[in-house]
């Protein structure tokens, strides 16, 4: 498969956008010790979403939603235990209003792997502030399906199959004693 990569005003490659247009992503539905899950505002706006982002050159999914764990929450693979991945890419168009058409390469849209993770630790540890650029500033546990009616239209079909994958696993009686 043919990769084209973007790179920033440094040289530094910031994402990955395949043949077909689609910037390679993931995106993480955090868990906590009541069945929450975690949503966050973006900055300046009234947009609710699950933490997500681009994968970087040659970084694979797991890489690169540990880093935007990091970079967009504060939280360390020590704080959180993976519990399952999407079987396969799960892809958005963008709205045509939000296509850059003027960008090399065009991008339509994502396609991303998405991530369950049960919290491990405290809320203490959530730091919405943890690099110079924070993407959030406001976060909450919201009960399981509650995002939905949250996210733009555009993603909501992504955020459903993701979660509807997850939630046999969320919801069931044995989610604690996954190891």
């Amino acid at each position: 498969m043919r990769h084209i990569y973007l790179f920033d005003f440094l040289g530094v490659v910031c994402s990955v956008i395949d043949k077909d247009g689609f910037r390679h992503g993931v995106g993480i539905i955090l868990v906590n010790s009541k069945r929450q899950v975690f949503i966050a505002k973006r900055v300046g706006k009234e947009a609710w979403q699950f933490p997500q982002g681009g994968l970087q050159e040659a970084e694979t999914p797991e890489e690169a939603m540990l880093r935007e764990l990091k970079e967009e929450i504060g939280l360390s693979a020590a704080d959180v235990k993976i519990i399952a991945s999407t079987r396969r890419w799960l892809r958005y168009r963008l709205p045509k209003r939000m296509v850059r058409h003027y960008s090399k390469p065009l991008c339509i849209g994502q396609k991303q792997k998405w991530f369950l993770l049960r919290l491990e630790t405290n809320d203490e540890q959530i730091n919405l502030a943890s690099t110079d650029s924070p993407e959030f500033d406001s976060w909450a546990w919201v009960s399981y399906w509650y995002p939905l009616s949250q996210v733009v239209s555009f993603k909501r079909r992504v955020y459903n199959l993701a979660m509807k994958e997850f939630a046999r696993v969320v919801l069931s009686k044995r989610f604690w004693e996954i190891k």
